[in-house]
């Protein structure tokens, strides 16, 4: 049970720090406005998914209801998944597409290890 946890919570602070770090990056790095407009997004998207990477990545952390937790695993799956999807789409090199799906898996680890966290086990 104590490597879940150990797994758990590595791949959930990697996650969370790579979503903080993005996040950032989108408000306060020029060349992130550039990045948006040659995958085709509008400039206020870049706002609203810094935003919402800060939220999600809070909630991830904290300890907070399973149905919250759920709401952010699925949006960041949402969010690798598209950046994929834009990445393939707009001809950007293979580096830039991989890089969602490396951190979807990372997702997935951790949601698999949450689920396998002693709370589910009792049924809490």
């Amino acid at each position: 049970m104590q490597a879940i946890k150990i797994t758990y919570w590595i791949t959930t602070v990697l996650v969370a720090l790579m979503m903080i770090n993005s996040a950032v990056m989108y408000v306060t790095k020029p060349e992130m406005k550039q990045a948006f407009t040659h995958l085709g997004f509008p400039d206020y998207f870049r706002i609203e998914l810094a935003v919402l990477k800060l939220l999600g990545a809070v909630v991830l952390l904290v300890p907070l209801t399973t149905r919250l937790k759920e709401w952010a695993y699925a949006g960041f799956a949402i969010v690798f998944v598209s950046a994929f999807i834009a990445h393939s789409a707009s001809g950007d090199p293979v580096m830039n597409r991989a890089m969602p799906l490396v951190f979807l898996v990372v997702l997935l680890v951790s949601h698999f290890t949450y689920h396998r966290l002693p709370q589910f086990k009792t049924g809490k």
